[in-house]
């Protein structure tokens, strides 16, 4: 099999028209020149070069523009390559969960096409169940995920976004409307309607509760934020939904803060540690970063 860079070598010669000018271009030895030449003769089992006065010119031409050839695309290559170390294409897969993706992702991905316009950007709604893990399998470069802060392992790195509070979602009419702060544990007693997979989201709404010393009674599980708020709006029981499930608000209910203590989700960054060195992710992570800062 012949040698790819052996064969920049003898276009090198081809083109200059000497081992002499090739070696002054290739910044080789004149002799380094010859023994790359003689071990791609030996390859090709053919002389390729003849001496005609003090200039050389190739025995076969056709093997000198496979040579030119391969020399444009290695160049192309190198190019590419050049491009992609500095971030300025390539590839990255996104994923995130639906609450993020107008609020965060999509600001932030405007951003990062304004700085990184041949960067192929994949979007994909991620699993509910277990979003770490098409980071962890290389199927996604970035995850936008609900974790507790500053928790990451061996493999993925996380980079906190925003915490995003639960706000208490009540028919109006209800006792505690007219006040603009419940108290956590003044919602003890009352019929709830779910709002959260299971997962870290629903963890970080329970662990609220525990602390003001009480399990929610949940009467109606919705597991998802519009229909949540339609059964609240009927009168079913009351619900707590964060902050960024609540940018379309049903008509006939209100929205109050809550407080000792007030449950809040932390939505991360995953990416894999192997991949922070790579400029478009990082300028992903800053397009991040910036879409949450007021």
């Amino acid at each position: 099999m012949l040698d790819v860079r052996r064969m920049q070598v003898l276009r090198a010669v081809v083109t200059s028209g000497s081992v002499s000018s090739a070696a002054a271009s290739l910044g080789y030895t004149p002799s380094a020149v010859s023994q790359q030449i003689a071990t791609l003769e030996k390859e090709a089992g053919t002389a390729l070069l003849e001496r005609i006065g003090r200039r050389v010119q190739p025995t076969g031409r056709l093997l000198a523009e496979h040579a030119a050839i391969i020399g444009r695309q290695l160049a192309e290559a190198e190019t590419a390559l050049t491009d992609l170390r500095a971030g300025r294409t390539g590839r990255l897969a996104i994923g995130y969960f639906t609450t993020a993706g107008a609020a965060l992702v999509a600001p932030a991905l405007a951003r990062f096409r304004r700085a990184h316009p041949d960067v192929l950007v994949d979007l994909k709604l991620t699993d509910p169940e277990d979003p770490l893990q098409d980071v962890i399998q290389g199927r996604t470069d970035l995850a936008v995920v609900v974790r507790p802060r500053d928790r990451g392992d061996d493999v993925v790195h996380l980079v906190h976004l925003l915490d995003d509070p639960y706000r208490a979602v009540l028919p109006k009419g209800h006792r505690l409307a007219a006040k603009r702060v419940i108290e956590l544990a003044d919602l003890a007693a009352e019929p709830w309607v779910g709002s959260e997979w299971p997962g870290p989201c629903l963890d970080a709404l329970l662990e609220g509760c525990a602390t003001a010393g009480f399990a929610p009674h949940v009467v109606v599980d919705s597991e998802d934020y519009a229909s949540a708020q339609g059964f609240v709006a009927a009168g079913l029981g009351i619900s707590l939904i964060p902050e960024l499930g609540l940018a379309n608000r049903h008509p006939d209910i209100v929205v109050r803060r809550v407080r000792n203590p007030q449950p809040s989700r932390a939505i991360q960054a995953a990416v894999r540690k192997t991949s922070l060195g790579q400029p478009a992710l990082r300028g992903l992570l800053a397009a991040l970063g910036a879409a949450v800062r007021p």
